[in-house]
C-alpha cells in the first residue's frame, strides 16, 4: 500500500488545452465530472457551484473533486474560491487517511493466527482509488469470527482504543471502538447463516501491509457486502459509496490490484441468492447504473432476477430517490423499505 505525506501532484493541465464544446450546467453532471476517475474536458463556469461544494463535502467527494479541477480539468472555468477550499480538503484527507491507516497497521501488525477482514473504506482507499487521498476513511470496519470479537477489541486496546459505549451503528456493528480520533466497527456476523460466514473469511485475501492476520473480501463479496450494509443502514450512507459500488463493478480498471477484474456475475447472484439479498444488490446496482451510465453494460450482466413487480416498487421506492443528486441530507429508509431489502 503506497502511502505519502507530501502532497501528491502531477502535471497540471496544459493551460492551452481546448475544452470541449459541452457545457456541464446541471448539478448531475458536475458531480459526474468532478466525481470521475478520467474527467471530460467540459465548461464548468455556468455550473451550480455554491451548492455543489458543501454538498460535495458532505457527501466525501470533495477530495476526489478538488483533484480533478487542481490537476485534470485546466481552465474549466471553475471559481477560484471553489478550487481553494476542496483543495485544502483533499489535502488533508490524504494526511488524516495515512495517519488512521499507519497507526492501525502499527497496532495490528504483531497479530497473527487470526483472520479479520477489512471492510470497505480502508480496504477500498488503495484497492479502488488511483491515490488513498482521493476516498476519505472516516472510520475502521472489521469482519471477524464472532468468537474473535473480544480478544481483538482488546488486543486493540494496545492502541488506546477502548470501547465507545455512546457509539451507534446503523449497520449493526457488534463491538464498537475508539480512540477518540478514530471509530473502530467490529463484525462477528454479517450474512444470514454461519456458514456462509465462513466462507467469507475463507475467501478473504491477505492486506500483507498490515500484517498476518488482515484481509480483504474477494471482489464479488466485497460488492455483496457493501449492497448489505447500504440497506441495513436505509441507504443513510455518503454517496462517495457509490463511487465504491462503481468502482467494484467495473472491476477497478483505474487500478492493477486485487480488484482489477472481471466479477463474476454468476457467484454474485448465487451468493445474492443465498443471503437473501437479491434485492438489496438489484437497488444498489440500479442507483449506479443511475449515477454513472458507463456502469450499463456490466449492470445488466449482474443484476439478480426480480419479478416486474418488485423492480418497479425498488425503483420507485428507492433507487429514483438515493440517485437523486444535490438532495440535502441522505436518503433515510423507513423501516420498512429495510425489512423489504434485507429481512427486517
Amino acid at each position: 500500500m503506497a502511502m505519502a505525506t507530501t502532497r501528491f501532484r502531477l502535471p497540471r493541465a496544459e493551460a492551452g488545452r481546448h475544452i470541449g464544446p459541452v457545457m456541464a450546467t446541471s448539478f448531475l453532471e458536475l458531480f459526474r465530472v468532478l466525481a470521475s476517475f478520467d474527467p471530460p474536458r467540459v465548461d464548468l463556469s455556468k455550473a451550480p457551484w455554491e451548492a455543489y461544494v458543501d454538498w460535495s463535502i458532505g457527501q466525501g467527494l470533495a477530495p476526489l473533486a478538488a483533484y480533478n479541477l487542481e490537476y485534470r480539468l485546466g481552465p474549466c472555468g471553475a471559481p477560484e474560491w471553489a478550487r481553494d477550499r476542496l483543495l485544502a480538503l483533499f489535502q488533508g484527507t490524504a494526511n488524516d487517511n495515512v495517519m488512521k491507516l499507519v497507526n492501525f497497521k502499527q497496532v495490528v501488525g504483531g497479530l497473527e493466527g487470526r483472520r479479520v477482514v477489512l471492510v470497505g473504506a480502508a480496504s477500498f482507499a488503495d484497492s479502488l482509488y488511483p491515490h488513498v487521498g482521493f476516498r476519505p476513511v472516516i472510520d475502521l470496519r472489521c469482519f471477524m469470527p464472532s468468537v474473535d470479537l473480544d480478544p481483538f477489541a482488546n488486543y486493540l486496546g494496545r492502541g488506546e482504543f477502548e470501547r465507545d459505549a455512546a457509539g451507534t451503528d446503523p449497520s449493526r456493528a457488534d463491538r464498537i471502538l475508539t480512540d477518540h480520533r478514530t471509530t473502530v466497527f467490529l463484525h462477528g456476523a454479517l450474512a444470514p447463516r454461519p456458514e456462509l460466514d465462513q466462507s467469507l473469511l475463507a475467501r478473504g485475501l491477505p492486506m500483507r501491509a498490515y500484517g498476518p492476520s488482515i484481509y480483504r473480501f474477494d471482489l464479488e463479496d466485497a460488492l455483496l457486502v457493501q449492497a448489505v450494509l447500504m440497506a441495513r443502514a436505509g441507504f443513510g450512507v455518503p454517496l462517495l459509496e457509490l463511487v465504491d459500488v462503481r468502482e467494484l463493478v467495473l472491476g477497478a480498471s483505474a487500478m492493477g490490484g486485487p480488484y482489477s477484474r472481471v466479477l463474476k456475475a454468476d457467484d454474485l447472484k448465487a451468493r445474492a441468492i443465498a443471503w437473501n439479498a437479491e434485492r438489496a444488490l438489484w437497488v444498489v446496482l440500479g442507483v449506479v447504473e443511475r449515477l454513472f451510465p458507463e456502469t450499463a453494460e456490466a449492470v445488466a450482466h449482474l443484476k439478480p432476477s426480480l419479478s416486474f413487480a418488485v423492480r418497479e416498487l425498488l425503483d420507485r421506492l428507492i433507487v429514483g430517490p438515493v440517485a437523486e443528486v444535490g438532495r440535502p441530507s441522505v436518503f433515510r429508509g423507513e423501516e420498512t423499505v429495510r425489512a423489504l431489502l434485507v429481512g427486517g
